[in-house]
């Protein structure tokens, strides 16, 4: 008789032997040898962590390589940063130092990118000459299907300067030159969101932006015309069947520069008139707009543009007179109307408004949460959807569940499949049939001893970064995503000082204990943002020494937040904190990583998070604030923040604490700039807030004391939470947009025989 597996075993099942499909173990131990040995040139007595991981890395992806080569011919023949004294500082994240095992350099498929240089109008046709040139090379990473034998291919380019030195010539201030110019092309993939706020930021963030665009675009036109795999012959030299081939999808404005690269391809190289071009580019591209804060949809001066590239400029420029001869002809007599849908935004300096480029030039524009392709629809685009509203839609965000449940969490994992079984990780829907045991005090002891055991590990982690030593019985309270004013970071900081305020005016009351995480990251060049979190740390450093409070509270700033970080967090999380001003986020994702992982959540009706609501039921969501057109109704009549002030004791006592250096003793003015700027020009509205945010926290901590209906209520959100699969979200990419049906055909491994 088998012996029957122990808890570990049946997650290891799971998390290894159902993601990776390893068939033969044997096989792999034998590779991993083989790797350590005579790739590393390493023996077990000499062998690192690191020498370790490498010998495994080597060992998945020989496993993935023939996978990844029969997915390609298949297809073909089918057709950092750091906290340091509170403060945020960047460094340089040397991650490829010691190489990365998982990619493979295509130098066959370099391609030159072209910038700066003059454009000349020739018998011949346009032509953009006197360029600098900087080499992309391209590294692919292999992406495994889930169980499909299916092996697709990420591919990353990396600057090359495009020649090496002239020896011949050289001379000390000739070597000199030739390595700050090497530097300067190869800046151009090393430096990742630099600072834009300087001239030579933007400039190099255009710059990035082009590079990738240009790289991509012109393989992406190699790949369509060669006849197989790997070829170089060129078959298919009818461009006009592109879009029946390719589907280039712009997320956010960042690769705007798709239309008018394309477009200069078609004509200039490929020698198409404009019409021809035009109608094989719109019906290539769609546009996915991921915010509606007007500053964050690109803007790039012409001046800039201008200088580094002037062809695409006059590609921009006649985009433009024709999308506006349209807007006139369709609205005769607007001026107002044909400002406002410009491409091109006029004052003392002129820029390019890259979300207008996007609409323009793609044939499907969609959201990423229903409430906010609905606002897209009423504010930032709403010229430009009363003149094209077929091109609008909504793309409800997802989550892959194999990454943010089967690995992150499989403890969790393996007591809903014990339930339900495990085809829940190929069609999360299936989430919904654990609701049939929400009462079953099996299933209820069981998601809550994984809950705490997951709060256990993550207290160690803690303990051992973070040098705190916290009550793994306490809630954990978490609140991570980038530092942005409009996600409130700063309505949570409030929260934590009346919770303080009131653990030391009433030391003797049983308080729910709370340990309080937000993690996240700042913009280099966001100051407000940095004194946010040098706010959130400056609290920490009070309470956490408070001997009063206890363990009763902590803070902790999570420091260099990752997908490495989340991956331990969201596991061991209690409660998600979601408390941006209604109609601020576009969707966010983070929320969904909770849910799925039986996080509770506090949030305003905002991004997902009114789906998430829907779908589990408002009552089993700790939902408070302002909805949409209240903020809308406080804009019209005015947000008086100093009126909340006056009225509301704790939050003054709260202010005053900042204000006054209570926990900045020995500077006590450090933080005037946020008091300033949430008394008198908070967009975001924090007072507003606040009051009902204080109650549902109150609601939070009384549900907590009641550890079987607070297990309840998670179960209800995880089985509510299918909903939210990428799968989901890629499906109806694919039918809706790019005009295809997913597949969900295994095809046959290499050591399979071919039809």
């Amino acid at each position: 008789m088998a012996k029957p597996l122990t808890d570990q075993e049946k997650r290891k099942q799971i998390s290894v032997r159902g993601l990776a499909g390893v068939e033969n173990v044997t096989d792999i131990k034998s590779n991993f040898n083989r790797h350590l040995h005579y790739t590393l040139v390493k023996d077990r007595n000499v062998a690192t962590k690191r020498d370790y991981y490498f010998a495994l890395a080597n060992t998945v992806r020989d496993h993935l390589v023939g996978r990844w080569i029969r997915t390609q011919q298949h297809y073909y023949e089918k057709d950092p940063k750091k906290i340091v004294d509170g403060w945020q500082v960047e460094e340089a994240d040397d991650w490829l130092r010691y190489g990365n095992p998982w990619e493979k350099a295509r130098p066959e498929y370099m391609r030159p990118v072209h910038y700066y240089g003059r454009v000349e109008h020739t018998p011949g046709g346009v032509k953009w000459v006197d360029t600098q040139v900087v080499l992309a090379l391209p590294y692919d990473t292999p992406v495994p299907g889930y169980r499909n034998n299916v092996v697709n291919t990420m591919r990353l380019w990396s600057a090359k300067a495009p020649c090496d030195f002239n020896l011949k010539d050289f001379n000390v201030g000739g070597y000199i030159q030739a390595v700050l110019d090497r530097n300067l092309a190869e800046n151009i993939s090393r430096v990742l969101y630099p600072n834009d706020n300087f001239f030579e930021g933007k400039e190099l963030r255009l710059k990035q932006e082009y590079f990738v665009v240009a790289a991509t675009l012109q393989d992406i036109i190699r790949r369509f015309k060669s006849s197989k795999f790997g070829s170089t012959e060129f078959v298919r030299m009818d461009l006009s069947t592109l879009p029946d081939k390719v589907a280039i999808q712009l997320n956010d404005t960042h690769p705007a520069l798709a239309i008018p690269e394309l477009m200069r391809i078609l004509m200039d190289l490929e020698e198409l008139p404009w019409e021809k071009a035009w109608d094989i580019v719109v019906r290539t591209c769609a546009y996915t707009n991921h915010t509606v804060l007007p500053e964050a949809l690109e803007r790039w001066p012409i001046d800039l543009f201008q200088n580094l590239l002037p062809r695409h400029l006059d590609i921009v420029y006649e985009i433009n007179r024709r999308h506006l001869e349209r807007v006139a002809q369709q609205f005769p007599g607007d001026e107002g109307r044909l400002r406002r849908m410009s491409l091109i935004e006029e004052g003392d300096h002129k820029k390019i408004n890259m979300a207008h480029l996007c609409i323009v030039g793609s044939h499907a524009v969609n959201g990423v949460a229903r409430i906010h392709s609905e606002i897209i629809k009423d504010t930032v685009f709403k010229d430009f959807y009363e003149m094209d509203p077929e091109k609008f839609q909504n793309k409800t965000n997802g989550i892959t569940p194999r990454r943010w449940l089967v690995m992150s969490n499989p403890g969790l994992a393996e007591v809903i499949a014990e339930r339900i079984g495990d085809d829940y990780i190929r069609d999360l829907d299936q989430l919904k049939n654990l609701l049939e045991f929400v009462d079953d005090d099996s299933l209820i002891r069981d998601v809550a001893k994984v809950k705490q055991e997951n709060k256990m590990k993550f207290s160690a982690y803690l303990e051992e970064h973070y040098k705190v030593k916290i009550n793994p019985e306490s809630m954990f309270d978490v609140q991570v995503k980038r530092i942005h004013e409009y996600k409130r970071q700063l309505l949570n900081c409030l929260h934590i000082i009346t919770f303080y305020n009131r653990i030391k005016k009433q030391p003797n009351k049983a308080w729910t204990p709370r340990t309080i995480m937000i993690g996240g990251k700042a913009a280099p060049g966001y100051h407000t943002a940095k004194m946010i979190i040098k706010l959130i740390t400056a609290i920490g450093d009070i309470v956490n020494h408070d001997a009063v409070v206890g363990d009763r509270l902590k803070v902790i700033f999570l420091e260099n937040y990752k997908v490495t970080l989340a991956e331990k967090i969201i596991p061991a999380s209690d409660l998600s904190e979601q408390i941006s001003t209604a109609g601020t986020e576009a969707s966010g994702t983070g929320n969904m990583k909770f849910m799925l992982n039986g996080a509770l959540t506090i949030g305003t009706m905002d991004g997902a998070n009114v789906e998430m609501a829907e779908e589990a039921g408002e009552e089993n969501l700790f939902i408070f604030g302002m909805r949409v057109d209240d903020v809308k109704a406080m804009d019209q009549t005015g947000y008086d923040a100093k009126s909340y002030y006056d009225r509301i004791p704790e939050l003054k006592q709260a202010m005053d604490q900042i204000s006054g250096g209570f926990f900045s003793p020995g500077q006590p003015d450090l933080f005037k700039d946020i008091v300033n700027m949430l008394m008198n020009h908070d967009r975001f509205k924090v007072f507003a807030d606040y009051e009902e945010y204080i109650k549902c926290q109150d609601k939070v901590s009384a549900l907590y004391k009641d550890p079987k209906e607070w297990t309840k209520m998670v179960i209800r959100n995880i089985g509510s939470s299918g909903k939210f699969s990428s799968d989901r979200t890629i499906a109806q990419y694919a039918r809706e947009i790019w005009g295809m049906e997913p597949s969900l055909e295994k095809i046959p491994a290499p050591d399979d025989p071919r039809d």
